[in-house]
């Protein structure tokens, strides 16, 4: 990794795109430090010391690399933009419209972006919205009795919803002005930077409450962790293809052979978004509606807020579980793959086309998802045993969403540097 980064500098027109996405980077991190106007920064880092981060804003504070709870104008982070995105992605397979449009190549595709765009800047109102009104009221940090925006009447509150909102837009702008110009997919990198900007502190965080010992022991398991979770995700299940050959006028064509890539971990992260997001809802209620005593209220606040409980994970397990195999079947459509193979006059050496070969994808796409979605639920459980185990941080640096972000995007990154590399320095046979 560290050669191809060093290769990539060498070269002039890779090592102006690096530096053009650490510029970009760089501006990203100094938004995600400039307070909303109307925020008492004061009394929000005296909170922010007194209290402990509050679970129930774990998820959109990972995205957001720790500047949600300090209300900054990136306060959102990228969390409203992947949001749009899978809401888009399960909205194709549901509505005709939006399917005809994924079919129609690059002109269907930069409409579905526009269409996420728009859905990313109604979720950042949302999101904006509920956010600043817990600042004002009190409850976005729990237990801090201080004032934590200079007034609490309508303009300062409309002014810090519109900020984060347009915060947002500048986020999605950056993004997109790192995948035309830099290197990678811009939002992956974005999102893998907030992630790694919260790396330090927490894994800090874990010295400094538990001792040299247990941090030494976090370490160690946090590399068999990388290691693992690069393992996995480099896995995959190659179903080979072999294409008939055709007679087209006087040319002979087809006659080739390839493969089809089945990923063990084939829907990447989504899942855990899925399950968390999920059982935060519950929580979020709760927030609104402390005072009640009704079983349901005490039943939430023992089980579903803590997140150490093992019927939490439990729950959390079983979910990712679920979200793992509904992701699949709604993203890898064995049909459509086994009808396109018949069209193009491709088989599976052994298998018979059509709905021989449909019965035999599913079947192996159902045996390799199983590991994969075992594989996410273990992940995403390391940082709530941590958790119950050394009382260490929620936001716990290895393991879980953190730790597949970083691995992950650092792995297509990687990938892309290399391969750009290969068509600039290609030796051929002859050296």
């Amino acid at each position: 990794m560290l050669g191809a980064f060093a290769n990539a500098f060498r070269t002039p027109d890779l090592r102006r795109k690096l530096l053009f996405v650490l510029l970009i980077v760089t501006i990203f991190r100094l938004g995600s430090q400039v307070p909303t106007p109307g925020v008492n920064v004061a009394n929000v880092q005296a909170c922010l010391s007194d209290v402990e981060s509050n679970g129930l804003y774990q998820l959109v504070n990972l995205f957001s690399g720790g500047a949600l709870l300090q209300l900054t104008i990136f306060a959102l982070g990228i969390m409203p933009y992947i949001t749009a995105s899978i809401i888009l992605q399960l909205l194709v397979v549901v509505i005709p419209r939006l399917e005809a449009l994924k079919k129609e190549g690059q002109s269907g595709q930069t409409k579905i972006t526009q269409y996420t765009r728009y859905l990313t800047l109604g979720l950042a109102l949302l999101q904006a919205t509920g956010i600043v009104a817990l600042a004002r009221s009190g409850n976005l940090l729990q237990g801090c009795t201080r004032d934590l925006l200079h007034s609490d009447n309508t303009s300062t509150f409309l002014t810090m919803v519109l900020t984060m909102t347009a915060g947002t837009a500048v986020i999605m702008w950056l993004g997109e002005l790192i995948t035309d110009r830099g290197i990678g997919n811009g939002m992956s990198i974005l999102i893998f930077t907030q992630v790694v900007a919260t790396f330090p502190g927490s894994l800090w965080q874990v010295q400094v409450t538990q001792g040299w010992w247990v941090f030494g022991i976090v370490m160690v398991i946090g590399l068999i962790l990388v290691a693992a979770v690069i393992f996995i995700e480099q896995a995959q299940r190659r179903i080979p293809v072999q294409y008939a050959r055709r007679m087209v006028g006087r040319k002979m064509f087809g006659g080739s052979s390839t493969y089809i890539p089945l990923k063990v971990n084939q829907a990447g992260i989504i899942p855990v978004i899925f399950a968390s997001s999920l059982l935060y809802l519950p929580a979020m209620a709760l927030q609104f509606n402390q005072t009640s005593s009704s079983p349901v209220i005490t039943f939430i606040n023992t089980y579903l807020v803590g997140g150490d409980h093992p019927l939490y994970m439990a729950i959390y397990f079983a979910l990712i579980i679920f979200f793992t195999y509904f992701y699949v079947s709604i993203t890898f459509n064995p049909t459509e793959v086994a009808d396109n193979m018949k069209k193009y006059g491709g088989f599976i050496p052994g298998i018979r086309a059509g709905k021989p070969t449909e019965d035999y994808l599913s079947y192996v796409l159902s045996r390799i998802t199983f590991p994969g979605a075992l594989y996410l639920g273990l992940i995403s459980l390391v940082p709530l045993i941590a958790f119950a185990l050394i009382n260490a941080n929620q936001n716990f640096p290895f393991g879980g969403t953190s730790i597949l972000i970083m691995v992950g995007v650092a792995l297509d990154t990687v990938k892309q540097i290399e391969s750009q590399l290969q068509q600039r320095n290609y030796e051929g046979f002859l050296r």
